[in-house]
Protein backbone atom coordinates (compact mmCIF):
# COMPACT_ATOMS: atom_id res chain seq x y z
CA UNK A 1 0.00 0.00 0.00
CA UNK A 2 1.16 3.22 -0.66
CA UNK A 3 1.75 6.54 1.54
CA UNK A 4 -1.86 7.88 2.18
CA UNK A 5 -3.38 6.11 -1.39
CA UNK A 6 -1.03 8.27 -3.73
CA UNK A 7 0.88 5.01 -5.57
CA UNK A 8 -2.34 3.59 -6.23
CA UNK A 9 -3.61 7.09 -7.07
CA UNK A 10 -0.33 7.78 -9.93
CA UNK A 11 -0.96 4.34 -10.88
CA UNK A 12 -4.69 4.93 -11.76
CA UNK A 13 -3.80 8.49 -13.67
CA UNK A 14 -1.10 6.61 -15.41
CA UNK A 15 -3.21 4.23 -16.71
CA UNK A 16 -5.81 6.20 -17.52
CA UNK A 17 -4.24 8.73 -19.58
CA UNK A 18 -1.76 6.07 -21.37
CA UNK A 19 -5.12 4.51 -22.56
CA UNK A 20 -6.78 7.54 -23.06
CA UNK A 21 -3.52 8.17 -25.62
CA UNK A 22 -3.90 4.78 -27.20
CA UNK A 23 -7.38 5.02 -27.76
CA UNK A 24 -7.46 8.15 -30.04
CA UNK A 25 -3.64 7.36 -32.12
CA UNK A 26 -4.95 4.31 -33.17
CA UNK A 27 -8.47 5.73 -33.54
CA UNK A 28 -10.49 3.06 -31.28
CA UNK A 29 -14.35 3.88 -31.14
CA UNK A 30 -16.41 3.48 -28.90
CA UNK A 31 -18.83 0.33 -28.09
CA UNK A 32 -21.52 2.31 -29.84
CA UNK A 33 -19.29 3.15 -32.69
CA UNK A 34 -17.94 6.52 -31.49
CA UNK A 35 -14.67 7.75 -32.76
CA UNK A 36 -12.55 8.86 -29.86
CA UNK A 37 -11.34 11.87 -31.57
CA UNK A 38 -10.64 15.45 -29.98
CA UNK A 39 -14.87 16.67 -29.69
CA UNK A 40 -15.38 13.71 -28.33
CA UNK A 41 -12.76 13.50 -25.61
CA UNK A 42 -13.65 17.30 -24.78
CA UNK A 43 -17.24 16.42 -24.45
CA UNK A 44 -16.32 13.72 -21.94
CA UNK A 45 -13.66 15.26 -19.85
CA UNK A 46 -15.66 18.66 -19.09
CA UNK A 47 -18.56 16.30 -17.99
CA UNK A 48 -16.19 15.00 -15.57
CA UNK A 49 -14.59 18.03 -14.86
CA UNK A 50 -17.67 19.48 -13.22
CA UNK A 51 -18.17 16.74 -11.49
CA UNK A 52 -15.32 18.29 -9.34
CA UNK A 53 -16.50 21.92 -9.39
CA UNK A 54 -16.69 21.76 -5.67
CA UNK A 55 -13.05 21.42 -5.36
CA UNK A 56 -11.29 24.16 -3.64
CA UNK A 57 -8.15 24.44 -5.24
CA UNK A 58 -9.09 25.47 -9.11
CA UNK A 59 -5.65 26.71 -10.08
CA UNK A 60 -4.35 22.83 -9.66
CA UNK A 61 -7.47 21.23 -11.06
CA UNK A 62 -6.97 23.46 -14.07
CA UNK A 63 -3.39 22.72 -14.43
CA UNK A 64 -3.96 18.68 -14.31
CA UNK A 65 -6.53 18.81 -17.00
CA UNK A 66 -4.18 21.00 -18.73
CA UNK A 67 -1.32 17.95 -18.37
CA UNK A 68 -3.51 15.55 -18.80
CA UNK A 69 -4.71 17.49 -22.31
CA UNK A 70 -0.97 17.58 -23.17
CA UNK A 71 -0.59 14.05 -22.51
CA UNK A 72 -3.53 12.64 -24.25
CA UNK A 73 -2.89 14.77 -27.48
CA UNK A 74 1.26 14.58 -28.01
CA UNK A 75 2.19 12.94 -30.70
CA UNK A 76 5.30 10.92 -28.96
CA UNK A 77 3.74 9.09 -26.07
CA UNK A 78 5.32 10.27 -22.77
CA UNK A 79 6.32 7.80 -20.12
CA UNK A 80 5.62 8.83 -17.10
CA UNK A 81 2.88 11.38 -16.15
CA UNK A 82 4.46 11.70 -12.87
CA UNK A 83 7.67 13.52 -13.92
CA UNK A 84 5.67 16.52 -15.60
CA UNK A 85 3.14 16.44 -12.75
CA UNK A 86 5.51 16.16 -10.28
CA UNK A 87 7.12 19.65 -12.09
CA UNK A 88 3.43 21.29 -11.18
CA UNK A 89 2.87 19.76 -7.53
CA UNK A 90 6.11 21.72 -6.49
CA UNK A 91 5.00 25.36 -8.47
CA UNK A 92 1.42 24.58 -6.73
CA UNK A 93 2.75 24.24 -3.40
CA UNK A 94 5.75 26.45 -2.67
CA UNK A 95 5.10 29.76 -0.72
CA UNK A 96 5.37 32.59 -2.83
CA UNK A 97 8.03 35.10 -1.50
Amino acid sequence: MGINNLMEDAATAEISRSQLWQWRTYGIKTDQGVLIDRPYYEKLRTEEVAKLDKLKNKMALARAVELTDELVWTDQFIEFLTLPAYDILLNLTRPKL
